[in-house]
């Protein structure tokens, strides 16, 4: 008889031990579904923030490229100024050219020997 008594303890304590490990199942149950929605959800925010970063990327990129072929355009123009300006002096002042260039080539040879 003793026996039974011990049995039917033992029972109710694997019963609640039971439903304890069925209560914690359920929660990790219920905490992998919130996990799973968590990640898809910064998942999806990582998308939409990439998406935004490029799209503001391509932007900043569209916009330095159109300054530098203005910047461009405004070096070519200055260099046909300057270049319309040096043929007007040689041509106006021929012996003066003449004797600069002489000067910058003696200057060159005597920098050269040292």
């Amino acid at each position: 008889m003793s026996y039974s008594i011990f049995q039917s303890g033992r029972s109710r304590r694997n019963g609640t031990f039971h439903n304890l490990e069925s209560g914690i199942e359920e929660q990790i149950e219920a905490l992998r579904d919130e996990l799973a929605e968590l990640t898809r959800l910064v998942g999806k925010s990582s998308r939409h923030q990439g998406e935004k970063i490029r799209s503001q990327a391509g932007a900043g990129y569209e916009e330095l490229l159109g300054r530098s072929e203005d910047l461009l355009r405004e070096l070519q123009h200055g260099y046909e100024r300057g270049a319309t300006e040096m043929r007007e002096t040689v041509r106006k002042h021929p012996l003066a050219t003449i004797g600069a260039a002489a000067a910058f080539g003696l200057a060159i040879a005597f920098f050269a020997r040292r």
